[in-house]
């Protein structure tokens, strides 16, 4: 066992991904200086900064893997993506279908988002959902550093576009990690507290919030399971359906705003594939639909917290006993 950070996870990721596959190569804003261990390694070839230049930087991204290396591109700020999006979304993540399969596009895109640092609404903005909705392309959000490596090492490997992004709050927060880690399937949550009252699915940074909420919530006497996706897309769909119909009441909670967010896609799959089971409506909680506050305590507000994921368990927990009462 040793302690990793995402940061340290990632760059763990790309020099064995790297001395592996001698086709992945690391390019974009500022990746030369923030991984220097990596330039000393591999060269400057294989890993160099590039100008402040999204478009242009997911486009040579885009060219290089249908040209049959494998990019890893890092694009700083999720809003930057913005910038980005024909070369991701509608080029990277249309042509190996529009080819009949001839192209592949084996390249990940590294951005980071959440609230907690006051950057401001240019640079911080939880856009996952625009990009999930973008067929052909993978969503990937870890919240722990052994996640972050397994799925780093997946993304790397898979044929598909795949975005991955890091929540800046959690990026250099240490954890105790096995010395070896495994690549991790995409688009298979981890069961992180098992409970029977309730399941609270979450994703990145979000996670550990509702890892708090849930301690609280048991000594109130709710016991809350915590399924944490980790891939946005693919959603781990029989994951999620079995802690549904196990525990009959779902919260969903996430940093992005909740109108046409993972967690109304989540809400819907459990509506039609386990509505049976449930013994009360979905619950989703989401950031505000503002733009992302740059003042700190605005932040607070504008983020899901601890208490108010509490507050939903029980009302959830109180509504179904209600309903048992009133049978």
């Amino acid at each position: 066992m040793s302690q990793l950070t995402i940061n340290e996870a990632i760059g763990q990721a790309l020099a064995e991904e790297m001395r592996r596959d001698p086709t992945v190569l690391v390019f974009g804003e500022g990746v030369a200086t923030k991984q220097a261990t990596l330039v000393e390694q591999f060269g400057p070839r294989r890993v160099r900064n590039t100008p402040l230049a999204e478009a242009i930087i997911a486009g040579t991204a885009a060219g290089a893997a249908a040209s049959g290396l494998r990019p890893v591109v890092d694009l700083l700020f999720t809003p930057f993506l913005t910038l980005s999006m024909d070369a991701i979304c509608n080029s990277a993540g249309k042509l190996r279908y529009m080819s009949g399969g001839q192209f592949a596009f084996p390249m990940v895109v590294i951005a980071r988002s959440g609230s907690g640092w006051t950057l401001g609404a240019q640079h911080n903005h939880n856009l996952e959902a625009w990009f999930v909705h973008s067929p052909g392309v993978k969503v990937v959000m870890p919240s722990t550093p052994a996640d972050a490596k397994g799925l780093l090492q997946s993304a790397i490997r898979d044929n598909n576009p795949v975005l991955f992004l890091v929540d800046l709050t959690v990026a250099d927060q240490p954890h105790q990690v096995d010395d070896k880690i495994e690549p991790i399937p995409l688009g298979k949550a981890r069961l992180l507290r098992e409970g029977a009252d309730l399941t609270i699915i979450s994703y990145s940074k979000a996670v550990h919030t509702c890892m708090d909420a849930a301690a609280s919530l048991a000594a109130a006497g709710v016991q809350a399971e915590v399924l944490d996706l980790r891939s946005v897309k693919p959603l781990d769909e029989a994951a999620i359906l079995a802690s549904a119909r196990k525990t009959g009441r779902v919260l969903v909670v996430h940093e992005a705003g909740r109108m046409c967010g993972v967690g109304a896609e989540v809400a819907a799959l459990v509506s039609e594939q386990a509505f049976g089971w449930l013994k009360a409506p979905v619950v989703r909680i989401g950031g505000a639909d503002v733009p992302p506050p740059s003042s700190w305590v605005l932040e607070q507000a504008y983020m899901p917290q601890a208490t108010g994921i509490v507050e939903a368990g029980l009302r959830l927990a109180a509504q179904d006993r209600a309903v048992q009462a009133a049978a």
